[in-house]
């Protein structure tokens, strides 16, 4: 029997979760993945657990083992399509909730599913309503600190590793390497950038909403005034 089969004839449920919500570069990246029923203690054992309680390396670890072993979709955001849809949006929370809908929606693809789990990020019927005809039928629970289900846990892990991999990718392609977070670090590297490309960089590599970016243009224009 092949592995989608076996799948397909198990009880499981899909978790979803977010990374990138919190950083000022990079994208934002949404990851779901369906674990069996039967996969639980499997997942326990390994020590597969909520991605901020992990290094990046144990990140990227457990997430080539889940890649490979459980039926998983990557919804990647880039800062550019990310900052249009904010700007038609105006609310983080809908862009999540088209995101997620669109991760369970790619498993429903594959995997015969009744039930997803995600964390509490927003209204649940932002999520419903982006849901489509295959998400229609499925039950949907949002709840806080979702992480602790295993499923959830594990898209935490996958969408945090996707995260960090495009956050390099894009540090190599700017020439710079891209702090993550929105600290005073990110702060700086932003003000380094405008300073080399202008201010229109910020449309390509950061999520330009956030707070920092009018701290950063009101530095930058005060050292030219």
């Amino acid at each position: 029997m092949r592995q989608s089969e076996l799948f397909l004839s198990e009880k499981g449920h899909i978790g979803t979760d977010e990374s990138g919500k919190g950083d000022y570069f990079g994208p934002l990246v949404v990851a779901g993945v369906f674990i069996p029923e039967n996969q639980k203690r499997v997942l326990q054992e390994l020590g597969v657990k909520d991605s901020k309680k992990l290094s990046d390396r144990r990140v990227q670890e457990f997430a080539q083992s889940i890649r490979k072993g459980y039926k998983h979709s990557l919804v990647i955001i880039g800062p550019e399509k990310y900052n249009e849809l904010y700007m038609k949006l105006r609310n983080m929370n809908r862009i999540l909730a088209w995101a997620h809908s669109r991760a369970i929606e790619n498993i429903l693809e594959e995997v015969h599913c009744s039930l997803a789990i995600t964390d509490q990020f927003g209204d649940k019927a932002y999520v419903i309503n982006a849901l489509m005809k295959k998400g229609k039928n499925i039950e949907l629970i949002q709840k806080p600190k979702a992480e602790e289900d295993l499923a959830v846990a594990a898209a935490s892990i996958l969408a945090r590793a996707g995260f960090l991999r495009r956050l390099y990718f894009l540090s190599q392609d700017i020439g710079m390497e891209l702090p993550k977070g929105s600290s005073p670090h990110a702060e700086e590297a932003g003000e380094k950038l405008v300073r080399l490309h202008g201010d229109k960089i910020l449309d390509k590599v950061t999520k330009k909403h956030f707070k920092l970016t009018k701290r950063i243009l009101a530095v930058i224009r005060g050292h030219n005034t």
